[in-house]
């Protein structure tokens, strides 16, 4: 089942001690191109998400949204800068010494200084956070290729419907083809006989017009390639793969032999046909630049 460019997902879960918020959407792009959006703390994620997503999404401009509240008092590291603090105590007791000052030093007094003390929260065990993060990403991306896959029948039908069109036009086309060559015989034996009157007229001279004639307009290898692109078109759209960029170059494919028959075409309902084929293959080729 083709799958649209085009999606969205979204999952929420409360995982020891955290409230998780992951978002997925994506646009058309003619490549796989992700954006992440996660707290500056949590950046190292961003390679674990890509390689999650890869696995789902061959194409597509992808935002991917992962938001972390903590849930529980998260601990915190408070450490001393043991070279800043002796150096605040050697300069007091200078002070002390130089003034003939009481040297009145305590611990409280020396934390109180700039910098002697920092607080920062305690690391993160990456491992353990993409444990309780990835099933919650999973979950999104899940209900992201879900709506995907959604979107994907719906221009799978489109496309197909499209497919049906021309080859009904294809159908009277091959049906159409010979009788312009008939039609080319009788009026020019019409017009043979009103030049020469009643001059023999030889035949064989009109069956030789009428071959180059026919060999002039002759659409057969076109249709049978067409009829080959359009079941073509059938298979690859009932592939699980990533067909976007296979079926682009098909409809190039179906475009080019359309605009020879219409190249060939020496009749006006043919042409008409033709013209017809031409726009189911534009509108085709507007919907599958949605495939992935």
């Amino acid at each position: 089942m083709v799958k649209s460019m085009t999606g969205f997902g979204r999952a929420q879960a409360s995982v020891e001690g955290y409230n998780i918020t992951v978002e997925i959407r994506s646009v058309n792009h003619r490549y796989f191109e992700l954006y992440t959006k996660l707290p500056r703390t949590y950046s190292f994620l961003e390679e674990k998400i890509k390689s999650l997503l890869s696995t789902q999404i061959a194409r597509g401009k992808v935002e991917c949204s992962l938001q972390l509240e903590a849930t529980a008092d998260e601990s915190v590291v408070v450490a001393v800068n043991e070279p800043l603090a002796a150096g605040y105590v050697q300069a007091i007791k200078e002070i002390s010494e130089k003034f003939n000052l009481s040297e009145d030093v305590s611990a409280l007094s020396i934390a109180r200084f700039s910098d002697v003390l920092s607080i920062s929260k305690a690391p993160v065990d990456e491992d353990e956070l993409w444990a309780k993060v990835s099933p919650v990403i999973s979950a999104a991306l899940e209900d992201f290729v879900s709506m995907r896959q959604v979107e994907g029948e719906k221009l799978s039908k489109d496309v197909l419907s499209r497919a049906d069109i021309i080859i009904n036009n294809v159908s009277y086309i091959e049906e159409r083809s010979p009788e312009t060559v008939k039609q080319y015989s009788e009026k020019l034996l019409e017009r043979m006989k009103t030049v020469l009157g009643d001059t023999q007229i030889d035949e064989a001279r009109i069956l030789t017009e009428a071959a180059v004639y026919a060999d002039k307009v002759a659409v057969a290898e076109e249709t049978v390639r067409l009829r080959s692109h359009i079941d073509q078109l059938h298979q690859l759209l009932a592939s699980d793969e990533a067909v976007g960029r296979k079926l682009d170059f098909l409809v190039q494919e179906i475009n080019r032999e359309a605009n020879t028959i219409g190249s060939k075409a020496q009749d006006v309902d043919i042409a008409r046909r033709v013209i017809d084929i031409k726009a189911e293959v534009e509108k085709i080729r507007e919907q599958i630049q949605n495939i992935e």
